[in-house]
């Protein structure tokens, strides 16, 4: 259905004058008349009639009248669904109790009448096709694991270092500890169910196996951050790694203990994601707000990736 048809009906509906819709639309009189007989030759109905006052709705007419105004008001909202500046800011965070969907909470509440869409996609490939298709405005990822370059219209800021933590159970040899160094975990068994290999993740930690010696185990089915913790909770010879931001609720009884990793500190390092060519003026500032309240990267006493993109 043609949504001028649509608009010019509704307009002479409400002027109840062929002339004046006609002025309202800046079309003739003429345009607004062909348009209404399309309508109703479309719709197999009479609209209007005709009197010495104007314009009248007839009965099919005035069943049509809502329906009419909703359609243009789906248009209005279809419109402005895509409309720079008008839609919301759509963010990919990966995860809701991750760093960066806490580093989008401080942003809201910096900027409230900044509309936002958060949405979680999981694996990088996902998250730069939907950047690059307009889905998404920006995502957060590590940039770039080897062997995989972003694509030349992506653009990338380094926004948070995070520092990892160990977790354990109050039962684990290194429950007690203020603070762990790599060295100390050698030979330890850190669990984390759920790494697929080629992924940032998978890269990340493989880079620090290697270069600290420690001992990631990735075995097992991923039933979730609820079982991990109860694994490690009851399991003392067991641990695992957490960022230092991460959002995670646990019973008081478990007695979990999260302990700083030192000796250097491993971050793991957080980048915006988006398209050079994307006018959404709220990308913008989201981009400052980040490069404005989150610490210096590459700090002295940290470790990262030398793939790590540091901008």
């Amino acid at each position: 259905m043609d949504l001028d048809t649509v608009r010019t009906f509704v307009a002479v509906a409400d002027a109840g004058q062929f002339q004046e819709a006609a002025a309202e639309l800046a079309v003739t009189q003429q345009a607004v008349s062909k348009r209404i007989a399309a309508l109703e030759r479309s719709l197999g109905v009479r609209l209007f009639t005709r009197t010495s006052r104007g314009a009248e709705l007839t009965i099919d007419g005035q069943a049509f009248l809502p329906h009419a105004r909703e359609l243009l008001r789906v248009a209005e909202r279809a419109v402005a669904s895509v409309r720079t500046g008008r839609r919301p800011l759509r963010v990919d965070v990966i995860a809701s109790r991750a760093a960066p969907s806490g580093l989008m909470r401080d942003f809201h509440r910096a900027h409230p009448g900044i509309d936002l869409d958060v949405v979680m996609l999981h694996d990088i490939e996902t998250a730069v096709a939907a950047i690059r298709s307009g889905t998404i405005d920006a995502s957060f990822r590590a940039v770039a694991a080897p062997g995989r370059p972003l694509p030349g219209e992506i653009a990338s800021q380094r926004v948070l270092d995070e520092p990892l933590q160990l977790l354990t159970g109050p039962a684990h040899r290194l429950a007690g500890a203020r603070s762990v160094t790599l060295a100390q975990l050698v030979g330890h068994r850190i669990w984390m169910p759920g790494i697929v290999p080629g992924t940032e993740w998978a890269a990340y930690y493989d880079d620090l196996v290697a270069e600290f010696g420690v001992t990631i185990e990735a075995t097992g089915p991923n039933f979730g951050s609820d079982a991990l913790l109860d694994t490690i909770a009851d399991t003392p010879a067991l641990a695992t790694f957490m960022g230092e931001r991460t959002r995670l609720v646990w019973p008081a009884g478990h007695g979990l203990r999260r302990i700083p990793v030192t000796g250097p500190t491993p971050v793991y390092p957080h980048s915006l994601l988006w398209h050079r060519d994307n006018p959404h003026p709220a990308l913008d500032t989201l981009r400052a707000h980040l490069a404005a309240t989150t610490a210096d990267h590459d700090a002295a006493g940290t470790w990262a990736p030398g793939w790590v993109i540091a901008r």
